[in-house]
């Protein structure tokens, strides 16, 4: 599997930590247990998470704080999650969100 995430520096060191899988639209994908869900996505070079409602343009992760919504998506069925907040867990269903999000 492709990643962008960095494992060898020459100064820093990286310990070992918990590998899960969750799915992207229904295709398979892996981060690490607890990092933001962004972050696991970023890692496996998935830089468009939504698009703007009016002009349906691209947005990618802008503030990373959860103050803004570029990076709602839509997890385990629940829309409008600051997936750039969220910590990543085993089994997460995570989609694109189309339009504001609906509730079922």
């Amino acid at each position: 599997m492709f990643s962008l995430r960095i494992v060898n520096h020459p100064i820093l060191t990286f310990p070992q930590q918990e590998k899960v899988s969750f799915t992207l639209n229904g295709q398979d994908m892996e981060g690490v247990a607890g990092e933001p869900i962004a972050a696991a996505l970023h890692a496996a070079d998935v830089k468009v998470l939504s698009h703007s409602h009016s002009a349906h343009r691209p947005r990618g992760i802008f503030c990373a704080i959860g103050n803004c919504s570029s990076c709602l998506m839509t997890v385990d069925g629940i829309p409008n999650v600051r997936v750039c907040v969220e910590p990543l867990r085993a089994g997460m269903a995570v989609e694109t969100q189309v339009g504001k999000g609906k509730i079922l």
